[in-house]
């Protein structure tokens, strides 16, 4: 194993959150990841329940990134308006939003019954 080549992978996988974490989305994405695990450090969750948070985050971050991607490179292949070309980015969108809302549903269904 190249010890220098799987340094520079891990400076390559690093330098791509940093780029995403240029956009838009994903600092909303990041920023509401730290409220909820405030919220969980205060709320006092059980391990299963941390687990259940922490898989909720990095699939919604996770996602994101990959929308990102998708977006970055159909705007390579496809500089023009083409209807394909939104219907790719609309998708990828999507499934960032069907992982938030399932996520914001996970966080209600851990975090109301310990407050009220």
């Amino acid at each position: 194993m190249d010890v220098h080549r799987l340094l520079k992978s891990f400076g390559y996988a690093f330098y791509g959150i940093w780029t995403a974490l240029r956009e838009q989305n994903m600092r909303i994405h990041f920023i509401s990841a730290l409220i909820v695990i405030i919220a969980a450090l205060l709320t006092g969750l059980t391990l299963g329940e941390w687990l259940i948070i922490i898989m909720a985050i990095t699939l919604v971050i996770g996602t994101e990134m990959i929308n990102t991607a998708i977006e970055t490179l159909v705007d390579l292949a496809s500089p023009d308006i083409h209807p394909l070309a939104k219907q790719a980015k609309d998708v990828a969108a999507g499934a960032v939003l069907v992982f938030a809302i399932a996520s914001v549903i996970i966080g209600l269904l851990i975090f109301l019954p310990k407050w009220f």
